[in-house]
């Protein structure tokens, strides 16, 4: 991790089967959803309540995407590590636009209410990594000169 980058740790569940892309060299990209539920007990009713929700967008590269992909599903419960970016872009019109994701280091299911058998993958040689972990080929990114996207939904976030 470089200095000054936000480490985060989220718990929570996946909101959606993770989507899985490949980039033109051929690295694979995981994109998914973690919810994350807070849970207060009340003493006086003596039940549980949920809190607000909070919605993480990640992204997770190469091996570890392939290995989400393969492993996780709607709705279990995970515990990842990575780092919070900041992605700006501008819509055809103008307009500048921003969103913080989660660029995941690690992650795995949680075995707090779960069980699971973990079955070891052979070691493979890892791609060069990008100096920019957000550049993927993908219509409604924008260009690296910082044009607008290419694609219909320009003023939804590039993710």
């Amino acid at each position: 991790m470089a200095m000054g980058e936000t480490p985060i740790t989220i718990i929570g569940n996946l909101t959606a089967d993770p989507e899985v892309r490949f980039t033109p060299s051929g690295a694979a990209l995981a994109k998914f959803t973690v919810a994350s539920t807070p849970r207060t007990y009340d003493k006086e009713s003596g039940q549980w309540k949920d809190g607000t929700s909070a919605f993480f967008r990640c992204a997770a590269w190469r091996q570890l995407a392939e290995h989400i992909a393969d492993s996780l599903t709607k709705g279990t419960r995970v515990v990842l590590t990575g780092r919070i970016r900041q992605h700006n872009w501008q819509t055809e019109q103008g307009e500048n636009r921003s969103m913080l994701a989660v660029e995941v280091d690690d992650i795995g299911p949680s075995l707090q209410f779960a069980t699971t058998t973990v079955q070891r993958t052979q070691r493979s040689t890892p791609a060069p990594a990008s100096s920019d972990p957000w550049d993927v080929a993908s219509a409604n990114r924008p260009a690296a000169d910082g044009a607008a996207p290419n694609g219909p939904a320009a003023d939804a976030p590039p993710f």
